[in-house]
């Protein structure tokens, strides 16, 4: 099971990834991000410990349907974000793949030059 130290060193070891504390009224909420955009968000202090994480659409209702650990992204944007509990029965894996698509999803939405930057793998798929 991945605790809190390990989600923030997955979330840290993307190239160009920072923490952020972005919300005076939730200092406890990390933000992680790359070229200023949010790939996970998460109180790492929480208990159950969750992280949101954006996802395609149609990954994200297939992932819903076939793992309770998963549901809507909680005051996010439901159709784009999963929050997933790391404290069921998910495996490992499949929440570091969850992370990764993220990230994935998030740099390809940058300008060519920042993922150029970013030496970011997809660059040379797209």
């Amino acid at each position: 099971m991945i605790d809190a130290n390990a989600l923030r060193a997955v979330c840290l070891g993307f190239p160009g990834a920072t923490e952020e504390f972005p919300f005076p009224r939730h200092p406890d909420v990390s933000t992680f991000k790359v070229g200023g955009k949010i790939f996970a968000l998460t109180t790492l202090t929480a208990a159950p410990l969750t992280v949101s994480l954006k996802c395609d659409p149609e990954l994200a209702e297939r992932l819903r349907a076939a793992h309770q650990e998963v549901v809507p992204g909680y005051h996010l944007n439901k159709r784009h974000w999963n929050t997933v509990s790391l404290e069921g029965d998910l495996a490992d894996r499949l929440v570091l793949d969850m992370i990764e698509d993220s990230y994935d999803l998030i740099v390809a939405s940058l300008p060519r030059a920042q993922r150029l930057l970013l030496g970011w793998p997809g660059e040379g798929r797209r």
